[in-house]
């Protein structure tokens, strides 16, 4: 080992704590790039295989029924590899023990050979016998969820019809990843499971003998889905088809899509941040470092180092902070991506879970972590390389002290003397002052820029649950009923007010944009159900044309005034033209509205109804919900207040977590720049502070000219940092936003609260540190002039 590596081991021993706080705001870029990128690709891995394992469907098409002949044309057609028809419905449970309707989504599996596509993975038991009456497989999340084995019984009404069910297997299916009921908002394995029952028993059920409801095909490599779907629309239109569409629109790949993109956005966005600070603070402290060993630097070159020797010695100082924050912030990060990975393997049901991180990313984030460390170095290690030895071994020339605006105002301000010393220090080092507020300014930016989505979810289901959707249940029908079935319903005891709606899948074309979305339907003046203008108030469906949500309008380019196109995937299937009525307000995936008599004109019928939204008294709701099981026309019935519920704890447990992190980033932050900047400081003033001290001064009133410097520059770097927070939190929620959901920017006053208090708290941690090391101050060694 050489004479300058044992020195660089001398200086990282004797900075260890400077060392050690660059080395961890270092490490919490490393572990959020980390966390971002391997949670990121654990998910999108395990979706790959999972996908492949069990044969995931590229291609999803509904038909009222259509014979099975049908499917060897569908086979035929260009691009197809594979065909697998079904029968699938939706049905209301009974489950004992449970006053409210449960619904689930039945599906079909062959009688004999194997399933084509869309595969299950038993968890447990076997699959149901062919042609069992009574057998099902259910989904393991609704069997966990009810304490059910095998053997366990529960009640369905299948077409009308209650039956006793007996499950014998639990499985999962790629295709229920996230399973969602209709109007949920979160999945609730309570009251939605998935059931699979034999072909022949489904069928039977259901009056589908030698034809099927639904249809899954997989595409040969390089096949084009638009146009197998264009194919698949002609074939099945003549069988009540409902309009095939591709993985994009299949709701639970939809989610799984959205989850993948909130965490791309992560990744991107926060470990910039912590490496900007850490190039800040080796920038720093090297330049305080180099300062106080000049006289070492000179003699080093007197002797015969070259100045590429010199220079490399102060940038392994450099990289070895940097390899020991990698190391730090690998192992970290690795820790928390398997820890959200395993939280995503509870929120999504998976059979298994891939955790691999790839080793190009820890050597990114090495390289990336060295780069900005080098980078903030750069400018010191320039100064000894062009350091002459002779300049070198004479002290620095003093500084030169003039009189600023602070001392003409000295007089009218009145400050101490104390005050007095703090506020020239931050004057005569602008650039360090400035450097400090901006590292301290991104610590409570980062909290701004992550915090604020707790206000935003709370402001978003206000706006869902109390203004717009203010309804108690909403009861979908099988199919269109006549609009006879809402009075009948609003004659149910403990319904207070009923509001009928239509819903027709559309596509929406506006040029070369086009959209698969479903046009509701409701009544002119909404009241259970209604929709928003821009400024939250209700307002009354368009006689003609559509209201179109805000995030529909702009994929579109459609304004209010415009003309699209409405490609009908119902009915007789024609395409019309449409003037946009209005824009409105949404939150919640892509929405289409209308007046419910001009979507059954549309439709070419007469007054039908897909649902109805309740009003409810809550202490009849037993006597309804017994109503309800009863009656064969409903699939589904939400109730608002436990998709609310469900929704509040889903959201609490997964933000709880990530604001967890984010706080202790961020305090690590505060940390690092606040200690840096007081030891530096310390060891600028070192000799002033023990004047002060031999002249008289106290131990308290030295400490506080030092720490009132350090309280001045984190109290003006809070609103600079509210400012830089509201950036980030625009694009956090930019990158949040999906076609399933948009999260609205709203910040308010407690973010930026905590967000400081936070910051503050760690700031005065580490002021108390440096408190302790003024105290300890030995006088006689810092009053020593160096030779």
């Amino acid at each position: 080992m050489g004479a300058l590596d044992r020195k660089l081991l001398r200086d990282l021993v004797r900075l260890w704590p400077q060392a050690l706080a660059i080395a961890l705001v270092m490490a919490a870029g490393v572990a959020t790039l980390i966390l971002g990128v391997g949670a990121h690709a654990s998910l999108f891995e395990t979706r790959a295989a999972y996908y492949e394992r069990n044969r995931f469907s590229d291609v999803f098409a509904g038909v009222t029924r259509a014979p099975e002949r049908v499917a060897a044309e569908i086979a035929a057609i260009d691009g197809v590899g594979a065909v697998e028809t079904r029968v699938g419905k939706i049905a209301l449970l009974d489950i004992a023990g449970m006053p409210e309707p449960a619904s689930a989504i039945f599906v079909s599996l062959p009688d004999y050979g194997p399933q084509a596509l869309d595969l299950i993975t038993l968890r447990s038991g076997r699959t149901p016998l062919p042609g069992a009456t009574r057998e099902v497989v259910v989904s393991e999340p609704f069997a966990e969820a009810h304490g059910y084995g095998i053997g366990s019984s529960f009640e369905a009404i299948l077409n009308g019809v209650k039956r006793e069910l007996v499950i014998v297997g639990t499985a999962l299916s790629p295709e229920f990843v996230y399973a969602l009921g209709p109007w949920d908002l979160m999945p609730d394995d309570r009251r939605f499971g998935v059931v699979w029952m034999s072909r022949s028993a489904l069928a039977a059920a259901y009056d589908l003998e030698g034809a099927f409801s639904d249809l899954r095909v997989r595409l040969l490599r390089g096949a084009s889905e638009s146009a197998v779907v264009e194919e698949i629309d002609r074939v099945l239109a003549p069988y009540g088809g409902e309009g095939a569409h591709g993985r994009k629109d299949q709701l639970s790949h939809a989610f799984l899509d959205a989850e993948l993109t909130q965490l791309q956005a992560m990744s991107r966005i926060l470990p910039p941040i912590f490496l900007v600070v850490a190039a800040f603070l080796v920038n720093m402290t090297l330049a305080r470092l180099i300062t106080l060993e000049r006289e070492q630097i000179g003699l080093l070159k007197a002797l015969g180092y070259s100045n590429l020797a010199v220079g490399m010695h102060y940038l392994k100082f450099v990289a070895a902070i940097a390899l020991i924050g990698a190391a730090l912030g690998a192992g970290a990060g690795t820790w928390l991506g398997a820890s959200l990975t395993r939280l995503y393997g509870e929120f999504f049901s998976f059979p298994f879970l891939i955790f691999r991180m790839d080793p190009a990313v820890y050597l990114v984030a090495v390289g990336i972590t060295l780069a900005a460390a080098v980078v903030g170095a750069l400018k010191a290690v320039w100064g000894v390389v062009t350091l002459a030895p002779a300049v070198a071994m004479t002290p620095p020339a003093p500084a030169r002290y003039r009189r600023t605006l602070l001392d003409r105002l000295h007089g009218l301000m009145r400050l101490p003397q104390s005050g007095v010393i703090t506020m020239r220090h931050l004057v005569r080092y602008p650039g360090r002052s400035l450097g400090g507020l901006f590292g301290v300014s991104l610590a409570t930016a980062i909290l701004v820029g992550s915090l604020w989505s707790f206000g935003s979810i709370e402001y978003m289901i206000d706006v869902t649950f109390h203004r717009a959707d203010r309804q108690d249940a909403t009861i979908t029908f099988v199919g269109e009923r006549e609009a006879t079935a809402a009075y009948e319903i609003a004659r149910l005891p403990g319904v207070m007010a009923a509001e009928p709606y239509r819903t027709v899948p559309v596509k929406i074309r506006h040029g070369h944009v086009e959209r698969r979305v479903a046009i509701t339907g409701k009544p002119q003046d909404p009241d259970l159900s209604s929709v928003l203008d821009s400024d939250l108030d209700p307002v009354r469906m368009p006689e003609t044309g559509l209201a179109l949500s805000d995030q529909l309008a702009a994929i579109l380019g459609a304004e209010t005034g415009d003309v699209v196109e409405v490609e009908l995937m119902a009915g007789d299937r024609r395409t019309v033209t449409m003037p946009v009525a209005m824009v409105v307000e949404g939150y919640l995936g892509l929405m289409a509205y209308a007046d419910m008599g001009v979507v059954n004109r549309l439709m070419r019928e007469g007054a039908l109804v897909s649902g109805v939204h309740l009003s409810l008294d809550e202490t009849r709701s037993e006597a309804l919900f017994a109503e309800l099981k009863a009656i064969p026309a409903a699939s589904f019935v939400a109730l608002q207040r436990v998709s609310l519920a469900k929704f509040r704890e889903t959201l609490a447990e997964n933000l709880l977590m990530m604001a967890s992190v984010y706080v202790s980033l961020a305090a690590i932050i505060a940390f690092g720049v606040v200690y840096n900047f007081a030891r530096i400081s310390l060891s600028e003033q070192g000799r002033e502070l023990a004047s002060l001290r031999v002249l008289g001064f106290t131990k308290a009133e030295i400490s506080w000219i030092l720490l009132s410097e350090l309280a001045i520059l984190v109290l003006l770097a809070q609103p600079v940092g509210w400012l830089i927070g509201y950036g980030f939190a625009v694009a956090m929620a930019t990158g949040f936003e999906s076609e399933l959901y948009r999260v609205p920017l709203v910040v308010n006053r407690e973010v930026y609260a905590y967000a400081s208090l936070v910051v503050i708290g760690a700031a005065l941690v580490s002021g108390l540190i440096v408190r302790r090391r003024i105290d300890r101050l030995d006088l006689i060694a810092v009053l020593k002039t160096r030779e």
